[in-house]
């Protein structure tokens, strides 16, 4: 393939596939995603036909990574967060321990891996897809009450959990054969954690001023396109010095989103920034799919169950738990629970990061996509079993809280100053 147009036909290539299973996917009542992963396998070097390359998908994945996070800063508000707390981070800590837990048990006693690989593939397994999460509930018109709330806060915990890991997983996991003394590692692990406290603070302080006011001035330029460019300029640059400071992009740009979404024109911000977030989320799935063997389902399908029922069973069963400890109601817990047992882009990016750290194998990685690939696919079976157990929205519920969301005022827009 010469290497000039290399970017053309992936480009072509991963929108092309992914466009048409993603439509197959539609009209068999799964998630679009499940389409966006197939595309990729169809492109990767396991299958026969078109192979995209391999050098520069990742690439493209990680501009996906990056407006991901972005999206889901835009989207994260604090106060939805404080309000649903008490349920949310312990529900979110003991689902990530039960998994940990559950998938160490699995990979070290059943799929005879080390200790430090079936921590890692448990942690791949502990974390939902929010894309899967927030189109499962806006489907049910479970999004703006109660239950959304829970659901979208316990998974802001889980991601606020995940990008921390990505920063703190370099420093602990160690090439094999390098040892470091217990004193330095701490020290080490202690001085970025300062270092992400401080550029934490830096952000919220002085960031949650400067970028309002500088979108403030380029709203005033009365063009669109630069507004978009300067919303994509913020997130992108944001990122780069993140992964600067501590090789990570995905820490930057959901503290870009974050500061966005406190100003009077964050929402303006979110909808120019859709559709190319939209855009290269679907590559970082194709992207995704690509490195996916679909042997493994052939070749260890009883591993592929065993990764398969952590996810569905037993992170339901740890929702069920800990929102039944809390009192809360049958159709609340039901709900929560099925909107988690589900993996997404966050398992993908710490099994990608595993692989490369060396602490994890490639076929564990193949387990985790696979996981994940039937877990999406079986997300909406999901929901139609506990309907049926009596977690069916309530019309009359979803109206009112549709009305009450309806009659809040909304900020500025963008397109009163263009």
């Amino acid at each position: 393939m010469p290497h000039a147009d290399s970017l053309i036909l992936i480009l072509v290539g991963g929108f092309v596939l992914a466009f048409i299973f993603g439509m197959l996917a539609n009209r068999l009542k799964l998630s679009p995603l499940v389409g966006y992963l197939i595309a990729g396998i169809a492109v990767g070097p396991h299958t026969a036909g078109f192979v995209a390359d391999p050098e520069l998908a990742p690439q493209l994945a990680e501009i996906g990574v990056i407006l991901l996070m972005f999206g889901v800063g835009l989207h994260f508000s604090p106060k939805d967060l404080m309000q649903v707390r008490k349920v949310a981070v312990p529900g979110a800590v003991v689902q990530i321990a039960s998994a940990i837990g559950l998938g160490w048990l699995l990979g070290r006693f059943v799929l005879g891996m080390t200790d430090v690989e079936a921590l890692l593939m448990g942690f791949a397994l502990s974390v939902a897809s929010t894309v899967v999460l927030m189109r499962a509930l806006e489907e049910r018109r479970q999004n703006k009450g109660e239950i959304g709330r829970i659901a979208v806060g316990w998974l802001i915990v889980e991601d606020l959990v995940i990008v921390l890991a990505l920063v703190m997983l370099p420093m602990i996991i160690l090439p094999p054969g390098q040892e470091v003394a217990a004193g330095a590692l701490a020290l080490n692990v202690g001085w970025t954690l300062l270092k992400v406290a401080a550029f934490v603070a830096f952000m919220l302080i002085v960031g949650g001023r400067a970028l309002p006011w500088l979108l403030v001035r380029i709203a005033h330029t009365k063009s669109r396109e630069l507004f978009t460019l300067g919303v994509l300029a913020i997130a992108l640059g944001i990122a780069w010095i993140a992964y600067q400071l501590f090789h990570s992009f995905a820490l930057g740009a959901f503290l870009a989103g974050l500061v966005l979404n406190g100003t009077p024109l964050g929402h303006n911000a979110a909808e120019r920034s859709l559709p190319l977030r939209d855009a290269f989320a679907v590559l970082f799935f194709v992207s995704v799919g690509m490195l996916f063997d679909p042997m493994i389902l052939i070749e260890r399908p009883w591993a592929v169950l065993g990764v398969l029922g952590i996810v569905i069973v037993g992170k339901t069963l740890a929702a069920l738990a800990i929102t039944t400890a809390f009192k809360l109601d049958r159709k609340t817990s039901l709900t929560v629970g099925a909107s988690l047992a589900q993996i997404g882009e966050f398992s993908f990016i710490l099994a990608a990061l595993g692989v490369s750290l060396g602490a994890m194998q490639q076929g564990t990685h193949d387990l985790i996509l696979a996981a994940a690939l039937l877990s999406i696919s079986l997300h909406p079976f999901v929901f139609k079993l506990i309907d049926r157990m009596g977690a069916a929205p309530d019309p009359q519920r979803i109206a009112r809280a549709e009305a009450a969301e309806a009659s809040v005022a909304s900020g500025p827009k963008v397109t009163d100053l263009v």
